[in-house]
């Protein structure tokens, strides 16, 4: 699918240096910064894996654990 996109003259300046810096295209740099921000791909697990990598590792389970409870719902709670 094509997409036109007006972005400032700075945001312009700024998209073309980093893809000639980095050798990938204007398109390419769109799409991981659209893949970044909005992820749809990623689940809870994914997200905390990724969240937790700077802490040490009991923390992380415990993180881990007290976030259980968001897996499963509870019918009682919506009525």
């Amino acid at each position: 699918m094509q997409v036109s996109l007006r972005v400032p003259p700075k945001t312009g300046d700024r998209l073309n240096s980093l893809a000639q810096k980095t050798g990938k295209t204007k398109s390419a740099l769109i799409m991981e910064a659209f893949n970044e921000k909005y992820r749809p791909e990623k689940d809870r697990s994914q997200l905390i894996r990724e969240l937790s990598g700077w802490m040490p590792k009991t923390e992380c389970n415990e993180l881990r654990e007290a976030v259980t409870e968001f897996n499963t719902v509870d019918d009682e709670d919506w009525k």
